[in-house]
C-alpha cells in the first residue's frame, strides 16, 4: 500500500460515501471509485461493502485499518517534521475555529496577517467539529474545550462568565424574569444537543424546567443571532456586549458554574515553522488586544 491508496482508503472509511471522501481529499468522486477499485485488486480482497447507510468495513478491511492508520500517523509527522526547520514566511497555515470566534476573533487576526505577511495564506474552516490535528486536518485550533493529547501545544487565550442575556425588544414584550419562577412565561434559546458539553437544565444557575423553548440552534453565532433579534433570552459569555450593545445581561451577579474558555492548539511538530509560529501569535494578540479594550 503507498500513501496515495491509504488516503483513499481512510477517507472511504472516515466519509461512509465517495462523494465524502472526495470532499475530504479535493478530488473528484470517480477518482475515488477507481482507485479504491485497483487497491482492492492489488490486495486480492473486497474492502468495503456499499449498504444503505454508507460503505462499511469488511473484515478484509478492518484487518489492514490498524496499519493504514499507522502509515498515516508515520506519513503526517514526516511532512510535519519536514516543514518544522521552514523558517519562510510563505505558504499556507490552516485554521480552525467556531463561526462565533472567527468573526469575533480570527477574521480580525487574519486581516493583520494578510497585511503583514502577504504571501501567508490563511485557510480557516469554521466547524463546531474538533478537526484532528494529529492527521492535519488543520495547523492551528481555536478551540472552546482544552485537548489532552500530550503532543499538542496548548494555549489559554481567554475566559468569560458566561451570563444571562436578552434584549430591550424581549423585555418590553416578556419583561424580566423573577428568580424561582423556573423561567415561566419565557422564551428560551439554546444550543442543540451535542453542540456543547457545558449546557445543563439551568441558566445562570436557576431551573428553566417552566420556560418554553423556542430554538435549539447549532452554533454560537446563531445563538447570538437569535438572542440579538430579540427572539428569546439565553446564555452567552460576557465579553459580547461591547459587540453588541443591544445586549443587556440579567441577573450580572450570577453566572453559569462553568466559565467561557478559549484555547489555542497546535501540533508541536510545526512550533518552528515560521509561518505558523507567525499565524498563531497574531491570533494570541489579537485575543489579548481585544480584551485590553473591554
Amino acid at each position: 500500500m503507498n500513501w496515495d491508496d491509504v488516503r483513499i482508503f481512510l477517507a472511504v472509511y472516515r466519509a461512509g460515501t465517495l462523494r465524502g471522501a472526495a470532499d475530504l481529499l479535493g478530488i473528484d468522486q470517480t477518482t475515488v471509485g477507481r482507485r479504491l477499485t485497483a487497491l482492492e485488486q492489488q490486495l486480492g480482497s473486497k474492502l468495503f461493502l456499499r449498504t444503505i447507510g454508507g460503505w462499511v468495513l469488511t473484515s478484509g478491511g478492518r484487518e489492514i485499518l490498524s496499519t493504514a492508520e499507522e502509515i498515516e500517523q508515520l506519513a503526517v509527522s514526516f511532512e510535519r517534521r519536514s516543514e518544522g526547520s521552514d523558517e519562510r514566511m510563505e505558504g499556507e497555515v490552516h485554521v480552525t475555529t467556531t463561526d462565533a470566534m472567527a468573526v469575533d476573533f480570527v477574521i480580525p487576526a487574519i486581516e493583520r496577517i494578510q497585511a503583514k505577511y502577504p504571501a501567508i495564506r490563511v485557510t480557516l474552516t469554521t466547524t463546531t467539529r474538533l478537526l484532528n490535528l494529529g492527521r492535519r486536518e488543520a495547523d492551528i485550533a481555536v478551540r472552546t474545550q482544552r485537548p489532552e493529547q500530550p503532543e499538542l501545544i496548548v494555549r489559554k487565550l481567554g475566559t468569560w462568565d458566561v451570563g444571562l442575556f436578552a434584549t430591550q425588544k424581549y423585555l418590553d414584550g416578556f419583561g424580566e424574569p423573577e428568580s424561582n419562577t423556573g423561567f415561566a412565561g419565557h422564551r428560551i434559546a439554546l444550543y442543540r444537543a451535542g453542540v456543547t458539553q457545558h449546557q445543563d437544565e439551568r441558566l445562570a444557575g436557576e431551573r428553566r424546567d417552566r420556560g418554553r423553548i423556542v430554538a435549539e440552534l447549532d452554533s454560537s453565532l446563531m445563538l447570538t443571532t437569535f438572542i440579538r433579534a430579540g427572539l428569546a433570552l439565553g446564555e452567552l459569555p460576557a465579553y459580547l456586549p461591547q459587540k453588541y450593545p443591544e445586549l443587556i445581561r440579567l441577573w450580572p451577579d450570577r453566572s453559569r458554574n462553568k466559565p467561557y474558555e478559549v484555547w489555542l492548539v497546535m501540533h508541536q511538530d510545526l512550533a518552528h515553522t515560521a509561518r505558523v509560529k507567525a499565524v498563531m501569535n497574531t491570533i494570541a494578540d489579537e485575543f489579548r488586544l481585544q480584551q485590553q479594550t473591554r
